[in-house]
């Protein structure tokens, strides 16, 4: 068993608890024991589990592993704390708002013989595994993903290349590794709105967009249009939901991380898109800084 403690009560911590509370019967969730949970704000306890301050939560020896899901600009700084005190860490995507310090927390749990598994449920999608499917072995022409949804915080969530990864991570698991070949945004601060447009080339020179827009009461959306030699994907496929909720289905993989049931080959290539991922939203967050200074 493996004594786990939840850090951070938003909507994600809070569907982190009742999944720990109710793992799937005969799954490697039930090598997890909830120990408790950490959070800024005085709760007391939620649902008979009890909140403990995060001192007690980095020493206490009972506790191996702590789910992060805090806001993003805090991950980077409790992933550090968990795996300085020794523990395996499984964090909300992104893991961390600068690629650099990506790899540096990676290294560090490989360094001390710990996990660190990033959460990225939107590869876990049925919607996305039947577009997977549908895109296998198809030659690419050109394509566009465009992402729209609520403003956000920037402060607290990053910019929108970090806060917005989840989109990139597809575009790289169905289409392999991308350049950065331009990137603009558009913003309008008194009305909470962004858009940014990246483009991308894929190793065989094709064009791909990713647009990613934000500004209240803009309902979340993603629309593509790939097009292929073959014909073109305008919409994406329709799939029934997965009986198994998706926080679930990545707590059972983190916990076959822990008991050692995931091959090296899965681990690095994983270990590859993350980080890669992170490089290239770097990149775009620099090209458009530097297109707002030559404009400011």
């Amino acid at each position: 068993m493996f004594g786990t403690v939840v850090v951070g009560i938003g909507i994600a911590g809070s569907v982190r608890i009742r999944d720990m509370l109710n793992p799937m019967p005969s799954s490697p969730s039930e090598h997890l024991k909830l120990f408790g949970f950490v959070s800024r704000r005085t709760l007391g306890s939620i649902n008979e589990v009890k909140q403990i301050s995060l001192q007690d939560a980095l020493g206490n020896k009972e506790i191996q592993a702590a789910i992060i899901s805090t806001d993003n600009k805090s991950h980077e700084e409790n992933v550090k704390m968990f795996l300085e005190a020794g523990k395996h860490v499984l964090v909300e995507y992104p893991m961390a708002l600068s690629a650099s310090t990506a790899r540096e927390l990676w290294e560090m749990a490989e360094q001390k013989g710990k996990i660190l598994h990033v959460e990225h449920i939107e590869l876990l999608t049925e919607e996305y595994k039947q577009l997977k499917k549908e895109v296998a072995g198809k030659e690419l022409v050109k394509g566009t993903l465009h992402f729209t949804g609520g403003a956000l915080d920037e402060e607290r969530s990053g910019f929108p290349a970090f806060s917005g990864i989840a989109r990139l991570t597809w575009l790289v698991d169905l289409f392999g590794d991308l350049t950065v070949t331009a990137a603009t945004r558009e913003e309008q601060k008194e009305k909470s709105y962004s858009r940014m447009t990246a483009h991308f080339q894929t190793a065989n020179k094709k064009p791909l967009t990713w647009i990613e827009e934000r500004g209240p009461g803009l309902r979340r959306d993603k629309k593509i249009n790939f097009c292929f030699k073959s014909g073109c994907l305008e919409n994406l496929p329709e799939a029934p939901r997965s009986a198994v909720s998706l926080f679930m289905q990545d707590q059972n993989l983190f916990a076959k991380k822990l008991l050692d049931q995931v091959s090296r080959e899965e681990l690095a290539d994983e270990k590859w898109r993350i980080l890669r991922c992170l490089d290239l939203a770097e990149e775009i967050q620099q090209h458009c800084e530097r297109l707002a200074k030559i404009h400011s």
